[in-house]
């Protein structure tokens, strides 16, 4: 926001527009451009169509116009929409520096803007504008000169009483103001003219930032500025309660396929949305896209790198020609509805060499797709009850929608995932603790961890669900993360260790839940290749493929920072080259080896609770 200045009330100027920035210079003629605002369109921002206007925030100093204004840049340019915000203070180290508060500046201060914002809406960006502009005819000003040019502009009055702005008061202007160092200082001795009849109002004092972006995002909708589409609705597949028992009935009636436990955990994934927009396991034009392009693209770039699909056999495929629909059958219970199913060869290794890179058969889910069905079967899913396990985990498999609400409860104004599915150690909870301090100094106030342990099918050597959970909470339980910022889940897709190919999904499907930080790891994903034991992945290339991916326009990426256990410090820290001799860098296969043989590791590796947990485990493997 700008400082007010040093003048008790606007002069009477003349109202007609032409006296407002009155030209001077002569002898210029307009050009036009060769580029029409369509054309523009079609090529800022990686969403089609002109969306050039703008949002002109106004309102007392501390009412909140800078949170809003770069919260909302913030969303905008997440999902694909071109945006930049002119902020008061900003624009007067600049642009304005030459002017001071007197009536003729302010006015001089407004108009500069308005011209300013206008050529940035014409060139397709969405221009957020947040001043105080107090005077009803300056912000009227700017408004005309935005409609003379054929250009939306939205005025906002951001609304919060004077005694709540006081309080507020971050930079201490209400203050200096009350007690005279500052003359003419807007809502104490110069004067503030409410909009009369703007586009919005939002309230400050009774709405946080969330909320106020959201009706911003409404309003520009209904405008269409904003397509309806950028919101990223979460797509679930469950059949409403008020249709549930005519689709039980239902699907008694219809043939049966029989589905296994990974199978299951994929309809679980569709169920709850985590593979937004898919409306079931993939058609033949959707996995196409996903298998050669690793995204989908019809309505726009979606990010989609791992094949969601349903194998069956021959017989199947035989048996269920020309149905309408057949039923899902897991462990003797009808759990959903294949509707309109299609049919297409499974090319397994052309799959395999596609999503892995590799068709070795002895790598573990490359086994199971060589020894699944011929064929797959794509389709719309109607699935018939919410999805648990009887594990006594089900209250952590929270679903994108219940996680967003979550965020929301907790006034989360950013979300940081970090997704693993081995035991936490403190190189980890290093990094998380790290990104929480980064996201408080680039101005978040409520950044929130999701610590989103993999809930699906592993491999044989990995530890299980269960005790990783009992791992993660005893990291809580010492207070290595803070559990007042962070919501431990379970993300239930099985894992199939594709290296590069498989984070992209991993990262999409914390993006559909909400988040809007990803903190991707070394080799995340990967596995020593099974016949040579070297890594199958280059272990920087996850978080290398992350950055570019198409379609993860709505979350930042966190590069992993190379942790390592400081024997000076005692503790985990982050690696400095030129003290190599200070560290000791503890592999996996190390720190497994310590606690199958009952050791400790160096104070300091990992909570010692946590550790604990861990030498519980390989001792429970002993007596099976």
């Amino acid at each position: 926001m700008e400082t007010s200045g040093n003048s008790h009330k606007k002069q009477k100027l003349s109202n007609a527009p032409e006296n407002w920035g009155m030209q001077r210079a002569t002898n210029v003629t307009y050009q036009a451009h060769h580029v029409s605002r369509n054309k523009r369109g079609q090529v800022v921002g990686t969403r089609g169509g002109f969306r050039g206007c703008t949002v002109w925030l106004s309102g007392l100093s501390g009412a909140g116009k800078t949170t809003v204004s770069m919260a909302l840049e913030e969303y905008l340019v997440c999902h694909g929409i071109p945006c930049y915000t002119l902020d008061g203070d900003n624009i007067r180290q600049g642009l304005n520096k030459n002017l001071g508060f007197s009536p003729e500046d302010r006015e001089e201060n407004i108009r500069r803007i308005a011209e300013v914002a206008r050529l940035f809406a014409d060139a397709g960006l969405v221009c957020i504008a947040s001043f105080i502009s107090p005077y009803s005819r300056d912000r009227l000003n700017a408004r005309k000169i935005h409609e003379a040019a054929g250009l939306p502009f939205f005025e906002v009055f951001v609304d919060a009483p004077l005694d709540v702005c006081e309080q507020r008061d971050v930079k201490g202007l209400y203050k200096r103001a009350r007690a005279g160092e500052i003359r003419g200082f807007t809502g104490i001795d110069s004067e503030y003219e409410k909009p009369e009849a703007p586009e919005l109002v939002l309230k400050t004092d009774s709405c946080n930032v969330n909320e106020c972006i959201q009706q911003l995002i409404d309003l520009l909708q209904e405008r269409d500025i904003v397509p309806v589409d950028a919101s990223y609705e979460i797509k679930e597949l469950y059949v409403q309660e008020n249709k549930l028992d005519l689709a039980k009935a239902d699907a008694e009636t219809l043939p049966a396929v029989q589905i296994g436990k990974v199978d299951m955990q994929w309809v679980q994934v569709l169920a709850e949305g985590w593979a937004t927009p898919l409306n079931g396991f993939m058609r033949e034009r959707e996995y196409l896209q996903c298998l050669h392009f690793d995204c989908l693209l019809d309505g726009g770039v979606i990010n989609l790198s791992v094949p969601v699909v349903l194998p069956v056999s021959g017989s199947d495929k035989e048996r269920l020609d020309g149905v309408t629909a057949a039923a899902l059958v897991y462990e003797g219970r009808r759990v959903a509805i294949l509707r309109n199913p299609e049919f297409y060869e499974h090319r397994k290794e052309e799959r395999c060499a596609r999503q892995w890179g590799t068709t070795c058969k002895d790598h573990p889910y490359i086994k199971m797709v060589m020894e699944s069905g011929d064929w797959l079967v794509g389709g719309d899913l109607q699935v018939l009850d919410k999805i648990s396990w009887s594990d006594g985990l089900d209250q952590y498999r929270l679903t994108p929608s219940e996680l967003k609400q979550k965020f929301k409860e907790m006034n989360a104004d950013a979300v940081f995932a970090f997704q693993l599915r081995n035991p936490v150690h403190n190189g980890h909870a290093l990094l998380m603790q790290d990104t929480h301090k980064r996201l408080i100094e680039r101005g978040y106030r409520r950044p929130v961890l999701l610590l989103h342990p993999l809930g699906g099918w592993t491999k044989d050597d990995d530890v299980p669900l269960g005790w990783r959970m009992r791992q993660h909470s005893a990291v809580l339980e010492e207070g290595v993360l803070n559990p007042e910022s962070t919501i431990v889940a379970i993300f239930p897709s099985p894992m199939m260790y594709a290296g590069p190919t498989e984070v992209q999904w991993h990262c999409r499907a914390r993006m559909v839940a909400g988040a809007n930080f990803y903190i991707v790891g070394r080799d995340p994903a990967g596995m020593p290749h099974p016949d040579t034991g070297k890594d199958l992945y280059e272990p920087t290339h996850g978080a290398k493929v992350l950055t570019m991916a198409p379609g993860l326009i709505t979350l930042e990426i966190v590069p992993f920072k190379v942790a390592a256990y400081n024997k000076v410090k005692r503790a985990m820290d982050f690696y400095d080259a030129k003290n190599h001799q200070d560290y000791d860098f503890i592999s996996g296969t190390r720190m497994r080896k310590m606690a199958r043989e009952g050791q400790n590791p160096p104070e300091g590796f990992m909570a010692p609770k946590a550790w604990t947990v861990l030498k519980e485990y390989y001792k429970s493997l002993e007596k099976a």
